[in-house]
């Protein structure tokens, strides 16, 4: 049989094992592994590695924030990003904002992504306005549409949702199949924090650290698996940033609870001391939850190591230094109206390369695991991505692991301006990405058309292993027989 295209001669890696041989792809699929295959095209992997494309399933990609502000990259500049940093699918969030239905949102992103991505797409929905309506409708309707992630937000005047809200929508998308995501975050806290440092004075960026104590995390990440467990729903804590945080992540998991995790590389590799910078150059690392310490690396490392993430995600939100993002308020405005966030969608991947399997942290499968594997679980893309398997979709990225080279904004392919990891430099380096049988990157060139992307309709959460939690109010042998579990 002759492919249309065969990789020939690389390590192939998957989340579970390494071997050598061909990979054979028809019609944009993976047809074949084996050995001596035969294509029309061949790229020779002799070298290198041939893994499954990078999934990257935290970004905020032609998105308002609730302030007004849109983020500096929109589908075509986004998914170029990822791609050149060894990505071959995007997903974005789409975000309802107080007033607007979530068919409304869901249709506006439709016309911002459409015609517009070089790599496959879906959207996770951010609820900032569950009503009944949305409850009882729409968001069935959403799933339907294929959506079937939700997040939520414990923190922000504008997104957050109160306790009873965030088990209205962990119930109902448990009775669709659907996950729910949150950012974790004690608004009280943060508030009682914010308005201190502010009468003392204390507004320049460095302070939003602060602002966003480590024990604001940690109590919200309780009260989060808390409500979860109530309802033995699936639920993924967002960004976790603090030692305390993973810690009952991982205490969850080992009890069974449908808990998941994900961290972010700003917390493994940069500290809030990159923000005590003069004038406003801190403002470009303002993230929330915000960075932390050099101790708090080490712990997060273990817990990757650990099996306590299930992914490392970009969490990439990029505004420029400039009037347009983080600077639209002035150069003496204070930390809270500065907009949160850092690009980071292209430097992702390189760099949990380099500092994890090249420092000898993780294994090249767990590197695959944490990238792609994980997330197509998680999100209900795999066995079409995520793998590299017969029938799967051929979306594949072949790395040289002895490439180096320095990160900068120049190479980034971003739309923000700069980039928090400058002059990081790195081993191991994506030379050619394909989606679905494309090349969209290869020999440091761009190679596919905006437009190649397409939406992807994904598959309800799969959560088989873990036993739950039935909270003894909710089980009938103990509440005198009510059934009021969702």
């Amino acid at each position: 049989m002759k492919h249309d295209l065969v990789i020939k001669g690389g390590t192939c890696v998957t989340a579970s094992e390494m071997f050598n041989g061909d990979l054979g792809i028809t019609d944009g699929r993976i047809a074949a592994l084996g050995e001596g295959l035969h294509g029309k095209y061949v790229i020779d992997a002799t070298g290198k590695l041939v893994m499954p494309g990078g999934i990257e399933a935290h970004a905020h990609i032609a998105q308002n924030s609730a302030t007004g502000g849109m983020t500096a990259d929109d589908y075509t500049s986004g998914s170029i990003s990822a791609a050149f940093g060894g990505n071959s699918c995007i997903i974005p969030f789409a975000a309802q904002h107080r007033g607007m239905g979530v068919t409304e949102t869901l249709d506006l992103y439709d016309s911002r992504a459409s015609g517009a991505s070089v790599l496959d797409y879906s959207y996770h929905l951010i609820v900032s306005d569950p009503s009944e309506v949305v409850l009882t409708k729409e968001l069935p309707d959403a799933f339907r549409r294929g959506i079937t992630s939700f997040k939520l937000f414990m923190t922000y005047d504008k997104m957050l949702v109160n306790d009873a809200q965030f088990l209205d929508v962990l119930s109902v998308a448990k009775e669709h199949g659907a996950l729910t995501m949150v950012h974790a975050e004690n608004a009280g806290m943060i508030k009682w924090m914010t308005d201190r440092l502010l009468a003392r004075g204390l507004k320049e960026p460095k302070y939003h650290a602060l602002s966003h104590p480590a024990l604001a995390e940690e109590e919200a990440i309780h009260r989060a698996i808390c409500m979860a467990k109530l309802v033995d729903a699936p639920l993924l804590i967002v960004h976790v940033s603090t030692p305390e945080g993973a810690a009952l992540v991982q205490k969850a998991r080992q009890q069974g609870a449908k808990i998941y995790g994900e961290t972010c590389p700003q917390y493994l590799f940069l500290t809030r001391n990159d923000m005590d910078r003069p004038d406003m150059q801190g403002a470009a690392f303002m993230c929330s939850p915000p960075l932390r310490d050099a101790a708090t690396q080490t712990a997060l490392w273990q817990h990757i190591q650990s099996g306590t993430f299930d992914v490392v995600s970009s969490d990439h939100s990029p505004y420029r230094m400039d009037d347009t993002g983080k600077l639209a308020h002035g150069m003496d405005a204070p930390f809270t109206v500065i907009a949160n966030g850092m690009p980071g969608i292209g430097a992702r991947l390189p760099l949990l390369f380099s500092e994890g399997v090249g420092k000898g942290r993780i294994s090249l499968p767990e590197f695959v695991a944490l990238s792609s594997t994980n997330a197509a679980r998680l999100y209900g893309l795999l066995p079409k991505k995520g793998t590299l398997a017969v029938g799967a979709d051929a979306d594949i990225a072949i790395w040289d692991p002895n490439k180096r080279g320095r990160i900068s904004a120049d190479n980034q392919h971003d739309n923000a301006g700069y980039s928090a990891f400058e002059g990081w430099e790195v081993t191991g380096l994506p030379v050619t990405v394909l989606s679905r049988g494309i090349r969209v990157i290869d020999g440091g060139a761009l190679h596919a058309q905006a437009g190649h992307g397409q939406f992807l309709a994904r598959a309800k959460f799969e959560h088989s292993g873990r036993k739950g939690y039935l909270a003894p109010e909710l089980d009938p042998t103990q509440n005198f027989g009510v059934n009021i579990a969702p």
